[in-house]
């Protein structure tokens, strides 16, 4: 896990760190910031779960529901793979993904002083965590499962509230990446 923190920013000693072009941030909050980080993951987690059990009990097994014209439908479907259905095959696969991506968050979390980056990790968190329960207690098996995937604009793959989550704090980490901003709070200039 090393590694991991060295390739997003997070060093175990100063020593590790590099250059930095400025001071690391007041190194107070960071327990505000953790809480930050499992709220959002909170949020984001029990919105995903809400809206499988809703698809599931009202929308499965029925026509899809047509909003905004032809532009978004909601559609049930259960999908074995990743994203776009992409490695139907490789579904343990993709759960030992997502609990290794759960450890390094969790693990991240003890560096954490920069609030966009516990929005973002709690964002992953979040979606990680809807994800993997569908894959551990839905059909057709244990670390198995078929995720609940019911939003479907037209022209691009059906997802899930999960998915967004994933993606959003993906698309700001990207953000944070460019700006500098490293998850233990210091700027640094590449």
């Amino acid at each position: 896990m090393a590694e991991a923190e060295r390739i997003i920013g997070t060093p175990d000693t100063p020593e590790d760190s590099g250059e930095r072009a400025s001071a690391p941030a007041p190194r107070t909050g960071r327990g505000r910031r953790i809480a930050v980080l499992f709220a959002v993951a909170a949020f984001a987690y029990a919105l995903d779960l809400g809206s499988k059990l809703l698809v599931v009990a009202k929308l499965e097994h029925h026509a899809p529901i047509q909003l905004a014209g032809d532009l978004l439908e909601l559609h049930a479907i259960r999908n074995p793979g990743a994203a776009f259905g992409f490695g139907a095959a490789f579904t343990i696969i993709f759960t030992v993904i997502a609990v290794a991506v759960i450890a390094v968050i969790v693990r991240l979390s003890r560096k954490l002083y920069s609030f966009p980056w516990a929005v973002a990790l709690g964002l992953l968190l979040g979606g990680a965590l809807g994800n993997l329960t569908d894959r551990i207690f839905r059909a057709p098996g244990v670390f198995q499962g078929e995720v609940v995937d019911f939003i479907a604009p037209r022209g691009f793959a059906v997802f899930n509230l999960a998915d967004s989550a994933i993606v959003c704090g993906g698309i700001l980490i990207v953000l944070l990446s460019f700006r500098g901003l490293d998850p233990d709070g210091t700027v640094h200039k590449d």
